[in-house]
Protein backbone atom coordinates (compact mmCIF):
# COMPACT_ATOMS: atom_id res chain seq x y z
CA UNK A 1 0.00 0.00 0.00
CA UNK A 2 1.74 3.19 -0.93
CA UNK A 3 1.64 6.36 1.32
CA UNK A 4 -0.41 8.15 -0.48
CA UNK A 5 -3.43 5.49 -1.44
CA UNK A 6 -6.88 6.81 0.78
CA UNK A 7 -7.65 4.40 3.83
CA UNK A 8 -10.63 2.71 3.76
CA UNK A 9 -10.65 0.99 6.54
CA UNK A 10 -8.77 1.50 9.62
CA UNK A 11 -8.02 -1.61 12.30
CA UNK A 12 -6.54 -0.67 15.60
CA UNK A 13 -5.03 -3.38 18.09
CA UNK A 14 -8.38 -5.27 17.43
CA UNK A 15 -8.33 -8.55 19.75
CA UNK A 16 -11.18 -11.65 19.43
CA UNK A 17 -12.18 -14.05 21.71
CA UNK A 18 -14.98 -16.84 22.34
CA UNK A 19 -15.87 -17.74 25.89
CA UNK A 20 -12.55 -16.04 27.25
CA UNK A 21 -10.38 -17.44 24.88
CA UNK A 22 -8.57 -15.43 22.75
CA UNK A 23 -8.66 -16.37 18.49
CA UNK A 24 -7.06 -13.09 17.37
CA UNK A 25 -5.01 -10.93 18.83
CA UNK A 26 -3.39 -7.34 19.18
CA UNK A 27 -4.32 -6.89 14.37
CA UNK A 28 -2.81 -3.74 12.93
CA UNK A 29 -3.81 -3.11 9.65
CA UNK A 30 -5.10 -0.62 7.15
CA UNK A 31 -7.37 -1.42 4.32
CA UNK A 32 -6.86 1.15 1.21
CA UNK A 33 -9.74 2.38 -1.13
CA UNK A 34 -10.69 0.73 -4.21
CA UNK A 35 -7.91 -2.01 -3.98
CA UNK A 36 -7.98 -5.52 -3.16
CA UNK A 37 -6.14 -6.47 0.45
CA UNK A 38 -6.13 -10.41 0.85
CA UNK A 39 -5.69 -12.09 4.18
CA UNK A 40 -3.63 -15.42 3.62
CA UNK A 41 -2.13 -17.94 5.73
CA UNK A 42 -2.50 -21.18 7.66
CA UNK A 43 -5.70 -23.05 8.37
CA UNK A 44 -6.74 -21.60 12.01
CA UNK A 45 -5.24 -18.50 12.24
CA UNK A 46 -8.14 -16.44 12.47
CA UNK A 47 -8.40 -15.22 8.92
CA UNK A 48 -12.45 -15.70 8.80
CA UNK A 49 -12.64 -14.49 12.33
CA UNK A 50 -10.53 -11.31 11.51
CA UNK A 51 -12.56 -10.83 8.39
CA UNK A 52 -16.27 -10.97 10.22
CA UNK A 53 -15.12 -8.41 12.13
CA UNK A 54 -15.22 -5.80 9.78
CA UNK A 55 -19.30 -5.58 9.47
CA UNK A 56 -19.42 -7.32 12.68
CA UNK A 57 -21.04 -10.55 12.12
CA UNK A 58 -19.48 -12.10 15.07
CA UNK A 59 -21.81 -9.92 17.10
CA UNK A 60 -24.52 -13.20 17.02
CA UNK A 61 -22.07 -15.41 18.23
CA UNK A 62 -22.49 -16.82 22.07
CA UNK A 63 -19.66 -15.48 24.10
CA UNK A 64 -17.89 -13.68 20.93
CA UNK A 65 -15.81 -10.27 22.38
CA UNK A 66 -14.45 -8.04 20.34
CA UNK A 67 -11.47 -5.36 21.66
CA UNK A 68 -9.92 -1.92 19.66
CA UNK A 69 -11.28 -0.40 16.95
CA UNK A 70 -12.31 -0.64 13.42
CA UNK A 71 -12.75 2.69 11.79
CA UNK A 72 -14.91 2.76 8.25
CA UNK A 73 -14.14 6.36 6.79
CA UNK A 74 -13.10 7.50 10.25
CA UNK A 75 -15.95 6.25 12.08
CA UNK A 76 -15.76 3.17 14.66
CA UNK A 77 -18.41 0.91 13.63
CA UNK A 78 -18.09 -0.63 17.10
CA UNK A 79 -20.24 2.18 18.87
CA UNK A 80 -23.55 1.81 20.69
CA UNK A 81 -25.30 4.28 18.02
CA UNK A 82 -24.32 1.97 15.22
CA UNK A 83 -27.14 1.04 12.95
CA UNK A 84 -25.54 -2.67 11.82
CA UNK A 85 -27.78 -2.82 9.29
CA UNK A 86 -26.76 0.02 7.85
CA UNK A 87 -23.41 -1.06 8.23
CA UNK A 88 -23.76 -4.76 6.80
CA UNK A 89 -25.55 -2.79 3.78
CA UNK A 90 -22.35 -0.40 3.26
CA UNK A 91 -20.00 -3.32 3.94
CA UNK A 92 -21.63 -6.32 2.44
CA UNK A 93 -20.21 -10.51 2.64
CA UNK A 94 -20.02 -13.35 -0.03
CA UNK A 95 -19.60 -16.68 1.56
CA UNK A 96 -17.46 -19.64 0.67
CA UNK A 97 -20.32 -21.73 -0.64
CA UNK A 98 -22.71 -19.69 -3.19
CA UNK A 99 -26.28 -19.45 -1.17
CA UNK A 100 -28.37 -17.96 -3.85
CA UNK A 101 -32.12 -17.97 -2.38
CA UNK A 102 -34.41 -20.85 -3.61
CA UNK A 103 -36.11 -18.34 -6.40
CA UNK A 104 -35.98 -16.77 -9.37
CA UNK A 105 -32.66 -14.67 -10.57
CA UNK A 106 -34.85 -11.47 -10.82
CA UNK A 107 -36.04 -12.08 -7.24
CA UNK A 108 -32.60 -12.82 -5.95
CA UNK A 109 -31.12 -9.75 -7.15
CA UNK A 110 -34.51 -7.40 -6.24
CA UNK A 111 -34.05 -8.83 -2.79
CA UNK A 112 -32.49 -5.89 -1.26
CA UNK A 113 -33.70 -2.40 -2.81
CA UNK A 114 -37.19 -4.27 -2.16
CA UNK A 115 -36.50 -4.46 1.89
CA UNK A 116 -34.48 -1.09 2.05
CA UNK A 117 -37.93 0.15 0.02
CA UNK A 118 -35.41 1.91 -2.83
CA UNK A 119 -36.34 -0.12 -5.55
CA UNK A 120 -38.89 2.01 -7.32
CA UNK A 121 -41.67 1.12 -9.32
CA UNK A 122 -41.63 -2.26 -11.47
CA UNK A 123 -39.07 -0.85 -14.52
CA UNK A 124 -36.72 1.04 -12.06
CA UNK A 125 -36.24 -2.12 -10.60
CA UNK A 126 -35.80 -3.92 -13.36
CA UNK A 127 -33.13 -1.76 -14.54
CA UNK A 128 -31.41 -2.00 -11.06
CA UNK A 129 -31.11 -5.49 -11.52
CA UNK A 130 -29.64 -5.28 -14.94
CA UNK A 131 -27.46 -2.87 -13.65
CA UNK A 132 -26.58 -4.93 -10.84
CA UNK A 133 -26.16 -8.26 -12.99
CA UNK A 134 -23.92 -6.50 -15.69
CA UNK A 135 -21.55 -5.56 -13.19
CA UNK A 136 -21.00 -8.56 -11.36
CA UNK A 137 -20.35 -10.04 -15.18
CA UNK A 138 -23.30 -12.24 -15.61
CA UNK A 139 -26.01 -10.31 -17.31
CA UNK A 140 -25.34 -12.06 -20.70
CA UNK A 141 -25.48 -15.57 -18.99
CA UNK A 142 -28.85 -14.48 -17.53
CA UNK A 143 -30.57 -12.20 -19.42
CA UNK A 144 -33.07 -14.62 -20.71
CA UNK A 145 -33.45 -16.96 -17.28
CA UNK A 146 -34.52 -13.92 -14.97
CA UNK A 147 -37.73 -16.35 -14.05
CA UNK A 148 -36.00 -19.47 -13.53
CA UNK A 149 -34.74 -20.59 -10.15
CA UNK A 150 -31.64 -19.52 -9.36
CA UNK A 151 -30.61 -22.92 -8.02
CA UNK A 152 -30.36 -24.20 -11.46
CA UNK A 153 -27.55 -21.79 -12.33
CA UNK A 154 -23.79 -23.99 -12.55
CA UNK A 155 -21.81 -22.65 -9.55
CA UNK A 156 -19.74 -20.23 -10.62
CA UNK A 157 -23.30 -18.57 -12.13
CA UNK A 158 -24.77 -18.68 -8.51
CA UNK A 159 -21.52 -17.05 -7.00
CA UNK A 160 -21.62 -14.26 -9.06
CA UNK A 161 -25.42 -13.80 -8.84
CA UNK A 162 -24.81 -13.56 -4.88
CA UNK A 163 -22.31 -10.67 -5.83
CA UNK A 164 -24.46 -9.18 -7.95
CA UNK A 165 -27.49 -9.47 -5.17
CA UNK A 166 -24.56 -7.75 -2.77
CA UNK A 167 -24.02 -5.24 -5.47
CA UNK A 168 -27.81 -4.26 -5.78
CA UNK A 169 -28.20 -2.79 -2.25
CA UNK A 170 -24.76 -0.50 -3.08
CA UNK A 171 -22.26 -1.58 -0.88
CA UNK A 172 -19.06 0.54 -0.42
CA UNK A 173 -16.90 -2.33 0.83
CA UNK A 174 -17.23 -6.25 -0.74
CA UNK A 175 -15.78 -9.01 1.87
CA UNK A 176 -15.52 -12.72 0.15
CA UNK A 177 -14.39 -15.77 3.02
CA UNK A 178 -13.00 -18.46 0.14
CA UNK A 179 -15.21 -17.25 -2.39
CA UNK A 180 -13.48 -19.47 -5.25
CA UNK A 181 -13.49 -22.87 -3.17
CA UNK A 182 -15.88 -24.82 -4.38
CA UNK A 183 -15.45 -23.47 -8.23
CA UNK A 184 -13.40 -25.02 -10.71
CA UNK A 185 -10.54 -23.25 -12.23
CA UNK A 186 -12.77 -21.71 -14.95
CA UNK A 187 -15.05 -20.34 -13.08
CA UNK A 188 -12.27 -18.98 -10.26
CA UNK A 189 -10.43 -17.05 -13.21
CA UNK A 190 -14.12 -15.32 -14.02
CA UNK A 191 -14.28 -14.61 -10.18
CA UNK A 192 -11.05 -13.23 -10.38
CA UNK A 193 -11.57 -10.99 -13.26
CA UNK A 194 -14.63 -9.67 -11.88
CA UNK A 195 -12.92 -8.67 -8.71
CA UNK A 196 -9.99 -6.67 -10.91
CA UNK A 197 -13.36 -4.91 -12.40
CA UNK A 198 -14.91 -3.98 -9.32
CA UNK A 199 -12.11 -2.82 -7.19
CA UNK A 200 -12.75 0.57 -9.52
CA UNK A 201 -15.39 1.16 -7.69
CA UNK A 202 -15.54 -0.79 -4.51
CA UNK A 203 -12.73 -1.59 -1.67
CA UNK A 204 -12.11 -5.74 -1.24
CA UNK A 205 -10.87 -7.88 1.23
CA UNK A 206 -10.47 -11.57 0.22
CA UNK A 207 -9.05 -14.15 2.25
CA UNK A 208 -8.34 -17.39 0.60
CA UNK A 209 -5.94 -19.91 1.00
CA UNK A 210 -4.71 -20.60 -2.72
CA UNK A 211 -1.44 -18.49 -3.25
CA UNK A 212 -1.73 -18.23 -6.88
CA UNK A 213 -4.99 -16.19 -6.46
CA UNK A 214 -3.76 -14.39 -3.92
CA UNK A 215 -0.86 -13.18 -6.17
CA UNK A 216 -3.05 -12.51 -9.39
CA UNK A 217 -5.65 -10.82 -7.93
CA UNK A 218 -4.74 -8.33 -5.09
CA UNK A 219 -2.98 -5.42 -4.41
CA UNK A 220 -2.31 -5.71 -1.18
CA UNK A 221 -1.74 -9.07 1.16
CA UNK A 222 -1.53 -9.48 4.53
CA UNK A 223 -0.07 -12.57 6.22
CA UNK A 224 -1.46 -14.06 9.29
CA UNK A 225 -0.08 -16.72 11.60
CA UNK A 226 -0.30 -18.04 14.99
CA UNK A 227 1.51 -17.15 17.86
CA UNK A 228 3.42 -19.06 20.14
CA UNK A 229 0.53 -18.50 22.53
CA UNK A 230 -1.81 -20.41 19.33
CA UNK A 231 -3.57 -16.69 18.77
CA UNK A 232 -3.61 -15.34 15.71
CA UNK A 233 -1.93 -11.87 14.28
CA UNK A 234 -0.77 -10.10 11.11
CA UNK A 235 2.77 -10.57 10.99
CA UNK A 236 3.17 -8.87 7.71
CA UNK A 237 1.38 -6.67 5.52
CA UNK A 238 2.46 -5.04 2.18
CA UNK A 239 2.38 -4.61 -1.68
CA UNK A 240 1.35 -8.23 -2.99
CA UNK A 241 4.57 -8.86 -5.24
CA UNK A 242 6.88 -7.63 -2.22
CA UNK A 243 4.91 -10.26 -0.22
CA UNK A 244 5.03 -12.46 -2.15
CA UNK A 245 9.06 -11.95 -3.88
CA UNK A 246 10.63 -9.85 -1.16
CA UNK A 247 8.88 -10.78 2.61
CA UNK A 248 10.50 -9.07 5.34
CA UNK A 249 9.37 -11.98 8.08
CA UNK A 250 10.93 -15.50 7.23
CA UNK A 251 8.05 -17.13 8.12
CA UNK A 252 6.04 -15.25 5.42
CA UNK A 253 8.82 -16.82 3.33
CA UNK A 254 8.16 -20.31 4.65
CA UNK A 255 4.59 -19.87 3.87
CA UNK A 256 4.30 -18.27 0.13
CA UNK A 257 6.96 -20.76 -0.73
CA UNK A 258 5.23 -24.27 0.74
CA UNK A 259 8.01 -24.59 3.24
CA UNK A 260 5.50 -24.08 6.07
CA UNK A 261 4.67 -26.89 8.03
Amino acid sequence: MADSDPVKILVEDLSVSYDGKRAVAEVRLAVPARKITALIGPSGCGKSTFLRCLNRMNDPIPGARVEGRILLDDEDISGPDVDVDELRRRVGMVFQKPNPFPQSVFANVAFGPRLLGNGGGRAQLAEHVERSLARAALWDEVKDKLDDNALGLSLGEQQRLCIARLLAVEPEVILMDEPCSALDPIATLKIEELMRELSRRYTIVIVTHNMQQAARASDVTAMMMLRDDRVGTVIEVGPTQSIFTRPQDRRTEDYVTGRYG
